[in-house]
């Protein structure tokens, strides 16, 4: 898949990042993950997104990664593109993008390069360094510490021609519509803030009509059901999923820092595709949060 093919499609339809399965001792289960990705595949997602943010990528090794990548490769084939998640220090984000490269991923997120703050110049000589030891389509993710000013992102694109998304984890207005008037059609965009259905109808608004969801993990037919009510500017359903579902899940996620990956990987239990525990420094829901959880799937998944 060229660059602008991957372009294309992150310009349609409801993307999604599997959780990645870890058995009883905390180790990648490939054959688990591949069941998930075969449950998940059909359900219309445009685009998976292995090992990302919710796939917690930030906690795995480099021996792991390319059989994680590898792995949702040779299931998804012919069924739904598999876009890599990569990041951290830049020759570990470029030895990860090369990884998910030769293991035939369709193209890479470039998630932040974490811990340490940057500046415009680093920033961009970071993204620079990967579109340029790949061929295949890069988009940047705008979250944390990495976050891109739109004439820094229009000198990257100027000289890295596979440099092709831009997903916005952050959430300034402002900040998003200069980059939307300032880039164009040059870009796909999509929305990524954790959970990022609360914000789909503002974001459709500034342009940015695509975003990735997590509880696609576990209610697949509620996530798909929202996104159609977005994508058609029903709001009556947009509103009942928020009121019966989404601002009460919100109310559990917030309980915690990092629940925003730990509550997913409950709901995959809940619903019987348990992909394991969740790697520290994360940490697990408590009982009375999964019987609030639970209630809320009851409640939309009947």
């Amino acid at each position: 898949m060229s660059p602008q093919e991957v372009k294309h499609v992150m310009r349609s339809g409801l993307l999604s990042f599997p959780v990645t399965d870890f058995d009883h001792h905390g180790h990648f289960n490939p054959k688990g993950y591949a069941k998930r990705l075969e449950w998940l595949a059909p359900y219309g997602a445009s685009a998976l997104f292995a090992a990302g943010g919710t796939g917690e990528f930030f906690s795995l090794t480099a021996e792991e990664y390319p059989q994680i990548i590898q792995t949702a490769v040779n299931t998804c084939k012919g069924k739904v593109p598999i876009i890599a998640g990569a990041g951290g220090p830049t020759r570990f984000a470029i030895q990860c993008a090369q990884a998910a490269e030769a293991a035939g991923a369709h193209g890479i997120l470039l998630m932040p390069h974490y811990m340490t703050e940057a500046s415009q110049q680093g920033l961009a000589a970071h993204v620079e360094a990967v579109c340029r030891n790949v061929q295949f389509g890069v988009v940047i993710y705008n979250r944390g510490v990495s976050r891109f000013k739109p004439e820094t992102v229009a000198r990257l694109c100027e000289r890295n021609p596979n440099l092709v998304g831009f997903k916005d984890g952050v959430g300034d207005v402002e900040a998003m519509t200069a980059m939307y008037l300032t880039m164009g059609d040059r870009l796909a965009y999509l929305g990524g803030l954790p959970t990022a259905e609360v914000y789909a109808a503002a974001y459709k608004a500034l342009g940015t009509p695509v975003y990735s969801s997590a509880v696609f993990n576990f209610i697949p037919r509620t996530a798909m059901r929202f996104y159609e009510a977005v994508r058609t500017d029903d709001h009556a359903t947009q509103q009942q999923l928020l009121r019966d579902f989404f601002m009460p899940y919100l109310q559990i996620r917030n309980r915690s820092e990092g629940y925003a990956v730990s509550i997913v990987k409950a709901g995959a239990k809940l619903v019987g595709h348990d992909a394991g525990p969740v790697r520290t420094p994360l940490a697990e829901l408590q009982p009375e949060e999964l019987d609030m959880l639970a209630a809320l799937i009851d409640k939309v998944e009947k």
